[in-house]
């Protein structure tokens, strides 16, 4: 490995044993558009975002919109509330109350055709080593709207979501697929080792090739202090379980062009 690259995921990995850290900031999302979906559940917009799209609607939603189902097209399922009104026995008065779910049928905007839609896409942000991703032949998109997580990397779609433009964000699901690179496949759900690995090495890419150098270093240590938490673990300790991992991460990331992390850039306060 690189010897720059090496001294500065060590100078991480020490400030997280030192605890010199900067306090955790929030991530900025992007804006939900001004659609159907943006009154949705936060289960039933996390159930669209995986299945690729940021905008879905019922078949007579999107005849209202001035567009038609294409023909053959599959829909999906969203879980829409049942509210009945009940008497008060005492009071007499009507209330509302849930009586369950039921499945409703939805279709993906790219999946129609007509009019064109009310809202934008969203450019996708001049982020450092996009390219990569897409020499690795990953689709980055955008995904408005604030969803269980700022990021996503599917590695079955060889894709990844933003709801963000925060590098760092775009650094993990980045060190995701460089990690799947390297193991072959990555275990499904929220695995506590494959988040400390991505969130690390996101960290020192912010230090090597991002713009912000350690402003996000709080951030990523309270998200590693929790994954590495579920192991038993602090996070300084979950750090050197994974070191290895993070050096070939890194590798894959960076090895094809270190000319770009060949500056003086080191890991300070901005």
């Amino acid at each position: 490995m690189n010897e720059k690259i090496r001294t500065v995921l060590h100078r991480v990995v020490e400030r997280f044993r030192s605890g010199d850290i900067p306090e955790a900031i929030s991530l900025s999302m992007f804006p939900i558009p001004n659609i159907p979906a943006a009154r949705w559940s936060l289960l039933n917009r996390t159930i669209m975002c995986l299945e690729g799209t940021q905008d879905a609607r019922g078949f007579r939603q999107w005849q209202k919109a001035g567009r038609k189902v294409k023909k053959g097209a599959r829909a999906f399922f969203i879980l829409a509330p049942v509210v009945r009104k009940v008497k008060d026995e005492e009071t007499e008065e009507e209330r509302q109350v849930l009586a369950g779910f039921v499945p409703l049928a939805v279709f993906r905007a790219e999946d129609t055709e007509g009019a064109p839609l009310g809202h934008a896409q969203r450019a996708l942000p001049d982020l450092p080593l996009l390219e990569r991703a897409h020499e690795w032949g990953i689709s980055v998109r955008v995904i408005p709207g604030n969803y269980r997580y700022y990021g996503r990397y599917s590695q079955d779609r060889n894709e990844i979501l933003l709801a963000t433009e925060e590098e760092v964000v775009f650094f993990h699901e980045l060190s995701h697929a460089a990690h799947k690179k390297s193991t072959g496949v990555l275990k499904n759900g929220q695995d506590w080792r494959q988040e400390v690995v991505a969130e690390l090495s996101a960290t020192v890419l912010c230090s090597l090739v991002g713009r912000d150098g350690s402003r996000h270093l709080g951030h990523s240590y309270r998200y590693i202090e929790e994954y590495a938490g579920k192991a038993g673990l602090n996070a300084y300790q979950g750090c050197l379980k994974v070191l290895t991992e993070v050096e070939k991460v890194l590798e894959l990331i960076l090895g094809q062009d270190r000319s770009c992390v060949e500056d003086d850039n080191v890991l300070t306060e901005n």
